[in-house]
């Protein structure tokens, strides 16, 4: 077995790793929570499902934030999947605005989490836990709710918004 302790950590061109994100096509998420009776949330393109049993999904949410804190201290957060028509919406919550929900419709899920109206899915989640990485948390949620409504998702790529109902087929390429 070698020792790679003392090896150091490989050098990533940083314009090629911004390139490869900016590849990756994302749904557009903005996780809320309550905190001391006042709702908060931030846009998050970090999300992902870990499993379906038991239903566990995780979101990625930076340090400096001004949603991190709250969200730190929650037992129960809301992932929301914006809709097609609602890049206003992400625009919005990815400032730094104090106040963010001051001029979004929103209500209260069943869970307490803050729902906004008008998102194509949203769910929430009891955290379970809370992983530190770097700059940024892990924060691993048990799926307590989730809804579904039947329209179009907006996604992300290439530091751009796209309505997810005009995705089209990809043609069948060839193996290598």
């Amino acid at each position: 077995m070698t020792n790679t302790t003392n090896i150091a950590p490989p050098v990533v061109d940083a314009d090629q790793l911004r390139a490869f994100h900016r590849k990756f096509v994302t749904g557009v998420t903005i996780v809320t929570t309550m905190d001391r009776g006042t709702p908060r949330g931030l846009a998050v393109n970090a999300f992902s499902s870990v499993s379906l049993d038991p239903a566990l999904i995780l979101v990625c949410v930076a340090k400096t934030s001004s949603t991190y804190e709250p969200l730190f201290r929650a037992e129960r957060f809301a992932v929301n999947l914006l809709a097609g028509d609602q890049v206003g919406v992400a625009r919005h919550f990815a400032t730094k605005n104090p106040d963010k929900f001051r001029d979004v419709r929103w209500h209260t899920g069943q869970h307490g989490s803050p729902i906004l109206d008008g998102a194509c899915a949203s769910l929430e989640a009891e955290v379970r836990e809370r992983v530190r990485a770097a700059t940024h948390t892990i924060f691993i949620g048990r799926v307590l709710a989730a809804t579904c409504l039947d329209t179009a998702p907006l996604v992300y790529m290439g530091a751009g918004f796209y309505d997810g109902a005009r995705l089209e087929p990809a043609p069948e390429g060839r193996m290598p």
